[in-house]
């Protein structure tokens, strides 16, 4: 690959950064609907909305392209957390660690996972609990009964058990209904959800 073949390749992957990064933002703080790709087109500083289409045919290939990078990068993160930690409660604390951290850092990421209803304007995609990433909690749940760690319940009970509480106290505080940032909960919540799951 040449100089400047290399240049332009960069150039179009910034763009089309630049582009997911003010169409997630705006789906977080406007809802998928109430966004136009007027709206993303001027977010992103792109002075057409043709330019918009030199990358995405529509709206919902960007919603698409969003919803595909999220999952990737939190799989990716799951399976660093799994070979670093052999235990399922060790697995499953960090991913909560994880999960707390994203609100705090990255909360339109996390709105857009927890808050939009994604199967609204992404009927093709698999719902949030069938996706890589979530699998994975069900394997480890599975793990840790396999391993006495976790009592011995139906795997996907375990997961909303554990899950649902994680996720209730996420949307609480990304919808500003819990006053404080997330670590202030992270503790509690945890210690909440180990214990609906945990073998005594």
């Amino acid at each position: 690959m040449d100089k400047e073949t290399e240049k332009n390749t960069r150039m179009k992957s910034a763009i089309q950064n630049e582009i997911l990064l003010a169409a997630l933002i705006l789906f977080a703080e406007k809802g998928y609907f109430n966004t136009s790709l007027s709206d993303i087109t001027q977010a992103a500083g792109i002075k057409t909305p043709s330019g918009i289409y030199q990358f995405f045919k529509n709206k919902q290939m960007i919603a698409s392209a969003l919803y595909t990078s999220i999952l990737d990068s939190l799989n990716i993160s799951i399976d660093d957390i799994k070979c670093r930690n052999q235990k399922s409660s060790e697995q499953l604390r960090g991913i909560v660690d994880l999960l707390f951290r994203l609100t705090d850092d990255a909360p339109y990421v996390m709105q857009f996972l927890l808050i939009l209803k994604t199967n609204e304007f992404l009927p093709e995609e698999k719902p949030l609990w069938e996706t890589a990433p979530f699998a994975k909690f069900i394997k480890i749940i599975e793990a840790g009964i396999k391993a006495g760690e976790i009592r011995n319940i139906d795997p996907l009970i375990g997961y909303a058990y554990f899950f649902g509480i994680i996720n209730n106290t996420l949307s609480m505080v990304l919808s500003g209904r819990l006053g404080k940032k997330a670590n202030a909960y992270q503790s509690q919540t945890w210690l909440t959800a180990w214990n609906a799951i945990a073998r005594k």
